[in-house]
């Protein structure tokens, strides 16, 4: 087989993979958490002068997989009602940030180290 052809048959297949990692990721977060959306990962060098042009420029990340579930699991245990309604993975305040829209509307967030032991709430 030609080395072009190999290569282009090694791009096809990493770009499957690709896709499939990324579909993965969307049906793991969907896990009965109502619109997830996250804001920037905080870099943890404590650079405050840093900081907006860090988030301008880093994605956003949610929580994902069974970390979603446990981090909702001690977000709604500790304030014993409502639906996560927003995560994020490095928030600037904790490791794991997840927003809960209370019963009578408020929204809470819950910060959670990295054991998702509770840590405080914003």
């Amino acid at each position: 087989m030609k080395r072009n052809s190999r290569l282009l048959i090694l791009a096809a297949l990493l770009a499957v993979a690709a896709l499939a990692v990324g579909a993965a990721a969307a049906v793991a977060s969907d896990g009965g958490v109502d619109e997830l959306s996250s804001t920037a990962v905080d870099d943890g060098l404590g650079d405050d002068a840093d900081s907006a042009e860090d988030a301008a420029e880093r994605p956003d990340v949610p929580i994902v997989g069974t970390d979603l579930e446990r981090a909702t699991a001690a977000a709604l245990a500790h304030l014993g009602e409502g639906r996560v309604t927003e995560t994020e993975v490095g928030d600037e305040e904790s490791y794991y940030e997840v927003e809960v829209t209370l019963d009578d509307g408020r929204q809470v967030d819950v910060q959670l180290d990295e054991a998702f032991n509770f840590v405080g709430i914003d």
